[in-house]
């Protein structure tokens, strides 16, 4: 049965990477809503697929091959998003990489120059090729940021993916201010241990996730699914009046 609430029926949203985990439970519960999406990821196996499920739920979709480290990628999907809706009313960063888990005296400038470049450089970009259209269009946009809880405490053995999420919880703090003024709201999420196949080689360790649920007050790791929900109320216009926040999705895990 189709769903009966669909606050975004009539948007557009470009969801970047949408191959699995947080991007793939947002692109399918951005299109329950009612919008129609662009979705992006390096890896493009699951794309068609996943186009094939939203356009089951009566929107439109389309898909491109993006890798958010490589700006010719980045300026490429914003003329493909112009081309294929004009505008984007919706933008959601969730792109990101984290090849390394370990200690930061192991790092090189090959790994943080991979990590800043999908995890920040890209999203920044995209987020100001796409607010160029809405401002040229005289359309409000709202850009999203998926950021991290590792980007508001010291994460140990992700240093440098830690460091950009801070940088991407700043950058939307920054956006929120800069852009405010043409309508266009901007904001980000913090989750913390969500059950992905990005995050599986911290949860998938028994000890680990022991150690992680003890710390969680309702005594369990999060779905993608719970992330996609609070993406959908940003994207809609029950946060209206939500601008430069940072919700964080952790199961109270910083709690006190």
């Amino acid at each position: 049965m189709a769903n009966s609430y669909q606050p975004l029926l009539g948007k557009s949203a470009l969801v970047t990477g949408a191959g699995g985990g947080i991007g793939k439970a947002t692109v399918l519960k951005l299109a329950e809503a009612g919008a129609d999406i662009l979705m992006c990821d390096k890896k493009t196996d699951s794309l068609q697929g996943l186009a094939d499920e939203v356009k089951s739920k009566g929107r439109k979709a389309v898909w491109a091959g993006t890798d958010m480290g490589v700006m010719e990628d980045v300026n490429r999907l914003v003329e493909k998003a112009k081309a294929d809706f004009g505008v984007v009313d919706i933008l959601v960063n969730c792109a990101a990489v984290s090849p390394f888990f370990g200690p930061m005296l192991q790092h090189d400038e090959k790994l943080w120059d991979k990590i800043m470049s999908v995890n920040l450089k890209g999203p920044y970009f995209l987020s100001l090729g796409i607010a160029k259209l809405s401002i040229d269009n005289k359309k409000p946009c709202n850009i999203i940021n998926v950021a991290s809880a590792g980007g508001m405490r010291p994460d140990p053995m992700l240093a440098i993916y830690a460091v950009s999420k801070a940088g991407m919880i700043h950058m939307t703090r920054m956006m929120a201010t800069e852009l405010g003024p043409f309508g266009i709201r901007c904001n980000s999420i913090s989750p913390s241990f969500i059950r992905t196949r990005f995050s599986q080689p911290i949860w998938g360790v028994p000890e680990i996730l022991d150690m992680a649920v003890k710390q969680i007050p309702l005594g369990r790791i999060g779905e993608p699914d719970e992330v996609a929900k609070v993406v959908v109320f940003l994207a809609s216009d029950e946060s209206s009046y939500v601008n430069c926040e940072n919700i964080v999705v952790t199961g109270g895990m910083y709690a006190g």
